[in-house]
């Protein structure tokens, strides 16, 4: 199709990306006696989910997902006790519309990275713009960004978006630097933009995280408000085959605001 007559024209229209199906549809018109228009509707239908997909692709790079992990992909048979229709309640992302958050806590490897990712995969899916990243390595982001002058746009980005992940919350203690930056972060973000936030960590031992029992109230207080809260009991699934299956249990911590009970 690099020859194709239309080529210069389409290049010129920024329309080049048509060429991938004239053949085919031009086929498709022969054989079915198709208008003009609606061979014409056809080339632009193409052009349309063409510049979707690359949009979606576009932004999925750009939210630092670490693995290209989707809900379909996620083994709901292996955690058994997993409220599957909670999970797919998420995944039509009303919560981020609503300007909730989802906590999910659990031990190593019981898929709590996997479900954040894919909801932020729906997120993008829906329109909606996604940032996600290790706590611990977007708080040194921002605290770098105080000595090279980036500080405003790097919180900015966090702060802008859709739906923010943080992966790994509490895996390291914060400094005192890293725990200002991310009560700052939680109070910019606190009813304006959603958090999905998965941690090793039981909800108790949160405050611990931060080193500071004022900082750590304030923004804990903002971030259990309007959550949804899931915690998932067992054991890695690597380790499954050896030692069993984990159990979970999920609720809901958007009335009144309060902490999570102990998982």
């Amino acid at each position: 199709m690099l020859t194709h007559p239309l080529l210069g024209k389409l290049k010129q229209l920024r329309l080049s990306g048509m060429l991938e199906t004239m053949a085919a549809r031009e086929e498709l018109a022969r054989t079915t006696h198709l208008s003009c228009t609606e061979f014409l509707a056809l080339l632009l239908d193409d052009e349309i989910e063409r510049r979707r997909q690359t949009r979606l692709l576009r932004q999925e790079q750009a939210a630092g997902f670490e693995c290209p992990r989707r809900l379909s992909q996620f083994d709901f048979s292996a955690a058994p006790t997993l409220d599957r229709a909670h999970v797919l309640e998420m995944a039509s992302c009303q919560f981020i519309a609503r300007h909730e958050n989802w906590l999910i806590c659990g031990p190593t490897g019981t898929g709590k990275s996997h479900l954040a990712t894919a909801i932020g995969y729906e997120a993008i899916r829906q329109g909606m713009r996604v940032v996600s990243g290790h706590t611990h390595h977007l708080a040194a982001d921002l605290i770098a960004g105080r000595s090279d002058g980036s500080h405003a746009r790097r919180l900015n980005k966090l702060v802008a978006c859709e739906l923010l992940i943080l992966d790994d919350f509490g895996l390291r203690p914060f400094s005192p630097s890293g725990a200002e930056e991310m009560y700052e972060l939680i109070r910019r973000r606190y009813e304006r933009g959603s958090i999905v936030l998965t941690s090793n960590r039981a909800p108790e031992e949160w405050p611990a995280v931060f080193g500071d029992g004022l900082l750590a109230s304030a923004a804990l207080d903002r971030l259990t408000h309007h959550a949804h809260v899931t915690c998932i009991e067992g054991v890695s699934y690597r380790q499954r085959g050896r030692t069993g299956q984990p159990r979970e249990r999920s609720y809901d911590a958007s009335e009144g605001g309060g902490h999570a009970p102990a998982a």
